[in-house]
């Protein structure tokens, strides 16, 4: 699998030139709250595989977490690690970088709460989305240049009025040309968690998605 599928994480600071945080009520928290951002707040923990389908070969992984207290449970082919955000020895941290970007890919909307104080962002009311041609808007987050597990990346999230996520692209480094392009397809709201379950790449050949999701 190529490495900036399983490596898309979370960079921290402010890039210039951007729209400042605490200038309005954020497009980021309106899309958060319209994917079930409100109902987070009682999850006392959340199940999760994580799948990619490339061709014909298959890769997955498992998550159990508990986010009142961080503590995390990744199960894999080659066993089952857990530790707790508070104390991390290398193997956990190296692990961690993993449950990061799943984590991410599952509440990429959240995100942009979690991760309003470290990012800048550029909302566009019409834009035409990069897989259904559609027009949609288009809001663009950029993470800063130092930190985290991959700093300065960038990300383009596409949706209707209804501010549900459709579409993103994913530009590492903020390269002007996309790295990777995905669908958000397959809704289900859970305890009021409105989730993504799949997407697909153009082509047809990928596919990443969620399998066993519980909420508690």
């Amino acid at each position: 699998m190529k490495k900036h599928i399983i490596n898309i994480a979370v960079g921290v600071a402010l890039l210039m030139g951007f729209t400042s945080l605490a200038q309005e009520e954020t497009i980021l928290k309106k899309v958060a709250l319209a994917n079930g951002f409100a109902n987070w707040e009682s999850v006392e923990e959340i199940r999760f595989t994580f799948n990619v389908d490339r061709d014909t070969t298959h890769f997955e992984r498992s998550w159990i977490w508990k986010p009142k207290s961080n503590d995390i449970t990744a199960i894999t082919d080659e066993g089952t690690l857990e530790y707790n955000w508070a104390d991390m020895d290398s193997l956990a941290y190296k692990t961690n970088a993993s449950f990061i970007n799943d984590k991410y890919w599952l509440l990429a909307p959240y995100q942009l709460v979690w991760d309003g104080d470290n990012i800048s962002h550029e909302h566009s009311l019409k834009a035409e989305s990069p897989i259904g041609k559609k027009n949609m808007q288009k809001l663009t987050i950029v993470y800063g240049s130092e930190g985290g597990y991959t700093p300065g990346d960038a990300y383009d999230f596409y949706f209707e009025d209804d501010l549900i996520v459709q579409e993103w692209v994913f530009r590492k480094g903020n390269s002007p040309s996309p790295s990777m392009m995905t669908t958000f397809e397959d809704y289900e709201e859970i305890k009021g968690l409105k989730l993504s379950k799949m997407h697909t790449m153009p082509g047809g050949t990928f596919k990443l998605y969620f399998t066993g999701l519980e909420v508690n």
